[in-house]
């Protein structure tokens, strides 16, 4: 067992001044029982707690630690960055330069307008969608989270399914009445939708690697399904590669699948663990932000000097070819000898990946939509995750979320995670 002394009592002491207790739900680790432990440091692949225990991390900051905690050449890209200042409210040189790297990994983004957070990526996406083709209907995917603007928190994954909520208390009836959610991999129905509303929807959203409802691949023909029907409506497709950006391949989903959508939103890795945000696409479209264009978009720390040199490092550090092929290969042996060892145990399981993006769900049916993640046993989910964090190893604290693994991980964290699962598996009743 951890120790957690210290982390309860600050977090107890945090509910008096924080909602919760916490700054974002899933950390409170509601869904899965107990109080969080309150974080000191991170080093590789290891995170420390206040009251000294060391965690596998397989959560990694949510996807952005892709070099690992604390990685030098990033920690000293930063350092050198805020020596000089730390925000400034006009350009800096180094907007341009993660620009221009973002152009060279996904060519077909023109033009990219950096924000502050994912959240703000896809907000502005829309945004930018509604006001270059004059409509207003926007189709997203059942358990798709595409941060928590109001438009979008309507059948959402991740936090709002952790928590157990349908939708969001504070989003007036009217703002949603324009977001159309239907259920992912199901292109039937998004046929169905266009023939009915066509003329109407601006865009259709996608994170074409679901990861906010647990990691779920598209079926074969989904996604050029969806870039056939919005071409030929003439509205745009937008990739929600905040995840999957830099993470399944250099240049993303897009890159992957062979599939390039009108508008990209980016996150997580494009400021390699600093707070940052990125849409982009063809100039044309991106031409209608402001100032060039009509639609209005603006933020005094969009292009943050330390976050824009966090991420050109660590998008630097990725033009090795090398890293995709070690992190798909340590999630290939890591998920193998998963597999393995509930294959010879009564516990059914079901593991979903796309090259270093997995989720492991408690189900004995087959994943492929927001309906069959929410029937996997999460109460089975809990007890394995306090189990794992018992013995030092730090899952996403909710079922309905990706693991990350980064460059950090090691043969010696992966034989310490399978030994840790061993002893979840033998631990059970018979």
């Amino acid at each position: 067992m951890i120790k957690n002394k210290k982390s309860s009592e600050i977090f107890d002491k945090a509910q008096q001044y924080i909602p919760g207790g916490v700054n974002s739900p899933v950390r409170a680790f509601k869904s899965i029982g107990g109080k969080p432990f309150i974080v000191d440091k991170g080093t590789g692949a290891y995170l420390y707690d206040i009251d000294g225990n060391r965690f596998t991390d397989y959560v990694m900051s949510w996807g952005p630690l892709i070099l690992g905690h604390a990685h030098k050449p990033v920690i000293e890209a930063i350092t050198k960055a805020a020596l000089k200042g730390s925000s400034f409210g006009a350009s800096t040189k180094a907007e341009l330069e993660l620009a221009m790297i973002v152009n060279e990994l996904m060519p077909w983004v023109e033009k990219l307008r950096t924000v502050s957070s994912g959240t703000e990526a896809c907000m502005t996406a829309i945004r930018l969608a509604r006001g270059a083709t004059g409509r207003q209907l926007v189709v997203k995917f059942d358990g798709g989270y595409h941060g928590h603007s109001d438009a979008f928190l309507v059948k959402a994954g991740s936090g709002l399914a952790t928590g157990g909520l349908p939708a969001s208390g504070g989003v007036p009836e009217k703002v949603t009445e324009a977001t159309l959610s239907l259920p992912y991999n199901d292109i039937e129905k998004v046929k169905q939708c266009f023939a009915e509303k066509g003329n109407d929807i601006a865009a259709v959203i996608v994170e074409p690697v679901a990861a906010n409802m647990g990691v779920i691949p598209p079926t074969p023909g989904f996604l050029q399904g969806l870039r056939d029907l919005t071409r030929e409506h003439k509205a745009l497709l937008i990739f929600d590669e905040v995840i999957t950006g830099f993470r399944v391949a250099r240049g993303g989903a897009a890159e992957l699948f062979d599939i390039k959508p009108d508008l990209v939103c980016l996150g997580k890795i494009l400021g390699g663990g600093m707070p940052i945000g990125g849409v982009g696409g063809n100039a044309d479209i991106m031409d209608y932000l402001a100032p060039e264009g009509p639609v209005y978009q603006a933020g005094t720390l969009s292009g943050n000097p330390l976050s824009t040199a966090a991420g050109i490092e660590t998008l630097k550090s990725l033009d090795d070819h090398r890293v995709y092929t070690y992190l798909k290969q340590y999630t290939d042996d890591l998920t193998g000898e998963i597999t393995s060892l509930f294959d010879k145990s009564d516990i059914d399981i079901r593991l979903s990946k796309v090259e270093s993006l997995f989720t492991l769900f408690f189900a004995g049916h087959d994943i492929y939509d927001f309906d069959s993640v929410n029937k996997a046993n999460m109460n089975m989910y809990s007890e394995f995750f306090t189990h794992m964090l018992n013995r030092g190893v730090y899952l996403p604290p909710s079922g309905y979320e990706a693991w990350f693994v980064s460059t950090a991980h090691q043969q010696e964290q992966l034989e310490y995670t399978i030994n840790a699962i061993r002893t979840f598996i033998d631990g059970r009743p018979e």
